[in-house]
C-alpha cells in the first residue's frame, strides 16, 4: 500500500509552465506606463449613456449568442465532473431470474435433459488505480477545457458590449447626418427661394432657380436614405439584445454630448491577465498539455481492483441461505505489448498538438497587442483630425455666409453661393463621421484591453 502511494503520488507528462512571451514594456501610441487602465472600469462608468446602459443591460440578459455561451460553459462543467468521476470506484448492480433446458446460467452447471431454474442478484465493484497520474491529467486537462469555455463566454460578453455600444453611437450618428441634411435642404430652399425673387424681378436667370432646384433635390433625396438606414439600425440593436424589431429609445440622448473617459491603457503584462481570448488560449494550452500525460500513461501497465457480493441460488426458496452467497474480489494488471505503433503515434500527436497551442497563445498574445496599439494610435490620430475637420466646418460656414450676402449686394454670381453650399455639407458629415470613428475608437480600446467582463 505504500507502495503504490508513492507510486500514485507521481503523474507522468510534463507538468504545465506559462510559455514565454515578448511583451513591450509599453503599449505603442500609449503614454507613459501606468498601472491604472481604462480596462479596469465596469462598463457602466464607461458608457454613461443611460439609454446606452439600458440597452448593454438587456442584451446581457437577452443576447441569444451569449445564452449559447453559457450553455457551453455547462456542458464543459459537466465533462470535467465526468472526468473527475475516475477518480472514485465504480459501483454497479445486476439481477437474474430464469428458467431453461440445457442452458448454463452464470456458474451453475446445465443438467442434461432437465429445465433447470437460476436467481441471482450481486453488488459489484471495480476501481482503477491510478498508478501513472492518467486519470489526474484526464481531469486536469477536462478542467482546463471548462476553464476555457468560461474565458470564451467573457469573450463574448467584451464583444457583446462593444458591439452594442458601437451600434447605439451609429444609430446617434445616423440621427445626427439626417439633422444636418434637414438643414442643407433647407439651406438650398432658402436659396432657391432667393433666386425666385430675383427672377420675379428680372434680375436673375432662369438656370439660377434651376440649379438651386436641382441641388435642392439632391439634398432631399438623401433624407430617405438615411430614414431607412435609421430603421434598420434600430432593427439590427433590438435582434442584438433578444427582442423583436422595433423602436430604440433613446430620448435625451445627442452624439456630440457621448464623453468616454481618457485613462490610459495601462502595462502589457497586465493584458495577459485579462483579456478573455489570451486566458481561453493558454486554457486550451493547458489541456493539450495534460493530454502528452494521458498517451504516455496509455503506455503503462494499468492496475484495477474488482469485487462483487451477491446470492446466486436454482431454487428461489434457498435465495437467502448461506449456501447461496457469492462473492469475489480480484486485481488485474494489464498494459500493451505491441499495438503496430498507435500508442506511440498518439503521444507524438499530443506532444505536436501542444506545440500548436503554445503556438496560438503566443498569436494569441501579439494580436491583442496589435489591437491596443491600433486603438491608441487610431484615437491619437483621430483626434487631432478632428481639430483640423472642425476647423474646416467653421470656414465652409463663414463662405457660405459670405457668398450669401455677396450675392443680396451684386458682388457675386450665384456659381459661388452654391459652391459654397455645396462644400459645407459634406464637410458636416465627415467631422461627424472623425467624431464617430473617435468614439469608436475608445470603444475599441476598452475592447482590446479586456475591459468589462469582469463586472
Amino acid at each position: 500500500m505504500v507502495l503504490l502511494a508513492m507510486v500514485a503520488a507521481c503523474a507522468v507528462g510534463p507538468n504545465y509552465q506559462r510559455p514565454p512571451v515578448d511583451a513591450p514594456q509599453a503599449f505603442r501610441g500609449g503614454t507613459a506606463p501606468s498601472t491604472g487602465s481604462v480596462a479596469d472600469l465596469p462598463w457602466w462608468k464607461v458608457f454613461r449613456d443611460e439609454n446606452l446602459q439600458a440597452l448593454i443591460r438587456a442584451a446581457l440578459a437577452g443576447n441569444y449568442d451569449l445564452r449559447i455561451a453559457v450553455t457551453r460553459v455547462e456542458q464543459a462543467r459537466e465533462f470535467a465532473a465526468q472526468a473527475r468521476a475516475g477518480f472514485f470506484p465504480q459501483l454497479n448492480y445486476g439481477a437474474v431470474a430464469g428458467r431453461g433446458k440445457n442452458v448454463t446460467a452464470l456458474s451453475l452447471p446445465a443438467p442434461t435433459g432437465q429445465t433447470s431454474s437460476v436467481f441471482a442478484a450481486d453488488l459489484n465493484v471495480s476501481w482503477e488505480i491510478d498508478l501513472w497520474g492518467r486519470i489526474r491529467r484526464l481531469t486536469e486537462s477536462a478542467q482546463a477545457q471548462f476553464l476555457a469555455t468560461e474565458e470564451a463566454r467573457r469573450g463574448v460578453t467584451i464583444s457583446l458590449i462593444a458591439e452594442v455600444a458601437q451600434d447605439y453611437l451609429q444609430l446617434l450618428v445616423l440621427e445626427r447626418e439626417l439633422q444636418i441634411a434637414k438643414e442643407t435642404r433647407d439651406a438650398f430652399a432658402s436659396s432657391l427661394q432667393i433666386f425666385n425673387e430675383r427672377l420675379e424681378g428680372g434680375v436673375a436667370s432662369k438656370l439660377e432657380t434651376a440649379s438651386a432646384s436641382a441641388l435642392l433635390g439632391s439634398a432631399a433625396a438623401t433624407i430617405p436614405n438615411i430614414e431607412r438606414q435609421i430603421l434598420v439600425q434600430e432593427n439590427l440593436l433590438s435582434v442584438l439584445v433578444g427582442r423583436n424589431p422595433g423602436p430604440i429609445s433613446r430620448s435625451g440622448s445627442r452624439f456630440d454630448e457621448q464623453l468616454l473617459p481618457e485613462i490610459p491603457a495601462g502595462l502589457p503584462s497586465a493584458l495577459l491577465e485579462r483579456r478573455p481570448d489570451i486566458r481561453e488560449a493558454e486554457q486550451q494550452l493547458r489541456s493539450a498539455n495534460a493530454q502528452i500525460g494521458v498517451a504516455e500513461a496509455d503506455c503503462l501497465p494499468q492496475l484495477s481492483l474488482t469485487g462483487l457480493f451477491g446470492h446466486v441460488s436454482a431454487q428461489l426458496a434457498n435465495f437467502f441461505t448461506a449456501g447461496a452467497t457469492a462473492w469475489s474480489g480480484a486485481a488485474s494488471l494489464t498494459g500493451p505489448i505491441f499495438h503496430g505503433g498507435q500508442l506511440r503515434a498518439r503521444y507524438r500527436q499530443a506532444k505536436a498538438a501542444r506545440d500548436e497551442a503554445v503556438l496560438q497563445y503566443q498569436a494569441t498574445v501579439l494580436r491583442a497587442l496589435q489591437e491596443v496599439a491600433d486603438s491608441l494610435l487610431s484615437r491619437q490620430k483621430l483626434a487631432e483630425e478632428h481639430v483640423e475637420q472642425a476647423q474646416a466646418v467653421e470656414a465652409c460656414r463663414e463662405a457660405v455666409k459670405i457668398s450669401l450676402e455677396r450675392y443680396r449686394h451684386g458682388n457675386a454670381s450665384y456659381y459661388e453661393v452654391l459652391q459654397a453650399q455645396q462644400q459645407l455639407f459634406p464637410a458636416q458629415i465627415a467631422l461627424v463621421q472623425t467624431q464617430f470613428s473617435e468614439l469608436l475608437a475608445l470603444v475599441q480600446l476598452y475592447r482590446a484591453l479586456g475591459g468589462g467582463w469582469n463586472e
